[in-house]
């Protein structure tokens, strides 16, 4: 007994080292998720473009992982997690480095480019890190294990918040977008060149220190590592996975999921900012200050993540889900029909319902599957499409400024409001299911 106690600790000191690095990979894709939500703002200004046209950018972000995400799947079933890891963080690394010579063009769409090809390596990421997390022990507390990795996600999109504001966002021209409307060619694009060097250092040096972690990954042994041998039957895989309810019904909530949050991160900056520019603040100060909103949001995430990871000890997780899900919906319904600061601080407090939804959605939808989890996990990736489709039909909403009196942003959050409906009927399915996680 006493050896075999010995050995297990052994074993889960090997595999400390695996998931502190795979762990350090959900950080730099919140990092990247939460550098650039900001940028539709700052891209609509840089480019005088609409709300529309900015919100773009998550079209290309996210449209990234929806076209990677089954390649993928199939590149790791075919290598291993650690070849998709790597792949991962290749194609994140040359998407930021990209954006030097979108600079050098001045022009919009070789920027949308990068973000595609960064996001593909995201996709390849959550592809390989999610699963081999969920792999590293025992299923039962794979849910658990998932949201503690999770957990450091928020820390990445805090630094991705902190360097957005402090970066790229205060060191703009302070020009507001009707300012910059009315300005001579010549001036518009000396304004914008110097912009688009301050937008693009940030990601500059996350390409750098990306290649660094990729040389980590390079030299370190994972446990685990290969893929599943036989030949990848994916037609009768898809067949199989989408018999099954918790998971087929887990893909739909997932997109309404990342749709929800993203609309709720990319839009706390133009809710805040015609709030306070309501209140006659200048539309530059209106903007840092709702970015420091934005930030108390994220803060607020991150501590819930830790404290739902305690709660899923003793709490259904579909229940937790569900209860979550109502709050923020309520908190919506705050955002919505509350014109003053209120509205802003339920806004900020929609996060804090937020925090356990992606991984508990991802954990449970892929519970029970055996190696199919492989594409399963696929599919759940795919539905991170969610967050290219919402926004920009919030966005048209938000571009009509005002609708029967109100402000058509106020009127916008009834998408996310949708949206969680759905995950509060998911998670109420997953709480009757009698095999579900206690």
């Amino acid at each position: 007994m006493e050896m075999k106690n010995r050995q297990n600790k052994i074993g889960n000191i090997g595999l400390l080292l695996p998931f502190v690095l795979v762990t350090s990979c959900f950080a730099l894709w919140g990092f990247a998720n939460d550098v650039t939500n900001p940028m539709v703002k700052a891209f609509s200004k840089i480019f005088r473009m609409s709300v529309t046209d900015g919100a773009l950018v998550q079209v290309a972000f996210y449209g990234g992982y929806f076209a990677m995400a089954i390649p993928a799947a199939m590149f790791i079933r075919r290598y291993s997690y650690k070849a998709g890891i790597m792949l991962g963080l290749a194609l994140y690394a040359i998407g930021a480095l990209m954006f030097l010579p979108a600079k050098e063009l001045g022009s919009y769409y070789p920027f949308l480019l990068a973000y595609f090809v960064l996001t593909c390596g995201l996709s390849f990421l959550e592809t390989s890190c999610n699963p081999y997390i969920l792999s590293l022990g025992d299923e039962k507390s794979a849910t658990r294990r998932l949201n503690l990795a999770q957990s450091f996600n928020p820390i990445g999109s805090l630094l991705g918040m902190y360097v957005a504001m402090n970066f790229i966002q205060n060191r703009l021209n302070p020009l507001s977008s009707e300012e910059r409307m009315v300005l001579p060619d010549g001036e518009f694009a000396a304004v914008r060149d110097a912009d688009l060097s301050v937008l693009i250092e940030p990601y500059i040096a996350i390409g750098l220190v990306i290649g660094v972690i990729f040389l980590l990954f390079a030299f370190t042994k994972m446990p685990m590592e290969k893929g599943a041998a036989g030949r990848f039957e994916f037609a009768a895989t898809s067949k199989r996975l989408f018999a099954v309810a918790h998971y087929r019904n887990g893909v739909v909530a997932q997109f309404f999921y990342v749709g929800a949050q993203i609309m709720c991160w990319t839009f706390i900056i133009q809710y805040g900012t015609q709030l306070f520019t309501s209140q006659g603040m200048e539309e530059k100060a209106a903007e840092v200050l709702s970015q420091k909103y934005n930030i108390a949001a994220m803060i607020l995430f991150c501590c819930s993540r830790f404290i739902c990871t305690y709660l899923l000890r003793y709490i259904n997780p579909g229940k937790l889900l569900s209860i979550l899900a109502v709050a923020a919906s309520l908190f919506v319904i705050g955002a919505i029909f509350l014109r003053n600061i209120y509205g802003l601080y339920s806004l900020v407090a929609v996060s804090g319902c937020m925090s356990l939804m992606f991984p508990t959605i991802y954990g449970v939808a892929l519970r029970g599957l055996g190696d199919d989890a492989k594409l399963g996990a696929a599919g759940l990736i795919t539905a991170i499409l969610g967050g290219s489709v919402l926004p920009p039909l919030q966005a048209m909403v938000i571009d009509c400024e005002s609708i029967c009196g109100y402000p058509a942003v106020n009127i916008s959050f009834i998408l996310p409001l949708i949206s969680f409906v759905v995950i509060a009927i998911y998670g109420h399915s997953i709480f009757r299911r009698k095999d579900a996680d206690a």
